[in-house]
């Protein structure tokens, strides 16, 4: 089965050719990030305008690097949420109106479950594993049991971690999008050298609060208006160590406490540096397993979406014209 992939849910255009759900023969990303950069942050009417731009070149790309034209695919996956309505419009729509003039079968993909998935593209991992969803809009910690069947344990009580980063990245002024530009300046960095809160929520080990770390970072800052910039690389290294350990210790909680012995890492979050080798580290002495895909399927991809979608269209499943974009999607 040859599956097309298509995401759009926020500032990448993507799209990818997967076959049989384990090889895949292209997969293209098209990333904002300059658009975006001098706002410090993803301005939805701008990405939507991109993804209309970009959605058509891409897939045309992407059928071309596999070499296969739209009458070799036998079924279509797109993101149809969470994310940004406009930005989500787009790329339903495209798929949505393929479908219809060619008759090839579509089905709408929840972006957090492509997200969840997403590590079968590398690896063989049994169910069921603890999964921890870190991303610009999402902290969420679920235990997946099976393709469709998911336990949500808990989420973020106000921001997402990849949220903190671009806000930390601006109050420093590393520009967007923020997470890397930390992870980079964090290598030159002492983490010891200031002693972030690490917010812990009482009422439930499982879930995160990453809005006082930044207005710890605001205020630390503040009273620092002339750091130097070795100074710089131990506030990055500080931070990301305060917020590595806000991740990892909910999760090795979670594993414990359902008796599962394996942890994935997903979401864009994921390919922090520092969180993956914090995660490894705790995991280790827990006695667990570990996880997590290359950087390149932590960020939005197509890949993630086709796999997603090739289980599904496997199943039997077929969505109609009638599916619309669900910015809140929930899983």
């Amino acid at each position: 089965m040859l599956v097309l992939g298509v995401e759009t849910s926020c500032d990448d255009t993507a799209a990818a050719l997967l076959q049989d759900g384990r090889t895949i023969l292209a997969n293209i990303v098209s990333s904002q990030d300059q658009v975006h950069g001098p706002y410090g942050g993803v301005v939805p009417e701008l990405a939507s305008r991109q993804h209309i731009k970009n959605v058509l070149p891409i897939v045309d790309g992407a059928l071309r690097k596999a070499g296969a034209t739209l009458k070799d695919v036998d079924g279509m996956a797109v993101t149809y949420g969470p994310g940004l309505v406009g930005s989500l419009l787009v790329g339903l729509s495209l798929v949505k109106g393929m479908s219809f003039r060619s008759g090839i079968p579509y089905v709408g993909i929840n972006h957090l479950e492509a997200h969840l998935l997403a590590i079968h593209l590398e690896h063989e991992v049994p169910f069921p594993y603890i999964a921890l969803l870190a991303s610009g809009g999402h902290t969420l910690l679920y235990s997946v049991r099976g393709v469709g069947d998911y336990v949500h344990l808990g989420g973020t009580r106000d921001d997402a971690a990849g949220e903190a980063y671009d806000k930390v990245a601006k109050m420093m002024g590393l520009g967007y999008p923020g997470g890397r530009a930390i992870d980079q300046l964090a290598q030159s960095g002492n983490a010891r050298a200031i002693r972030f809160p690490r917010a812990k929520i009482k009422s439930s080990a499982f879930e995160f609060s990453f809005s006082g770390i930044k207005t710890a970072v605001w205020h630390y800052l503040k009273s620092r208006s002339e750091a130097q910039a070795e100074e710089s690389a131990d506030i990055a290294a500080s931070f990301q160590e305060a917020v590595a350990d806000m991740l990892v210790c909910p999760a090795i909680k979670a594993a414990r406490a359902h008796g599962v012995e394996r942890i994935v890492l997903s979401g864009g979050v994921a390919a922090n540096s520092r969180l993956r080798s914090k995660m490894k580290e705790e995991a280790d002495a827990a006695g667990l397993s570990v996880f997590y895909p290359a950087p390149k399927f932590c960020t939005d991809n197509g890949a993630m979406i086709a796999l997603a979608g090739y289980h599904w269209l496997k199943r039997g499943r077929r969505d109609d014209f009638t599916l619309n974009a669900d910015a809140d999607l929930t899983l």
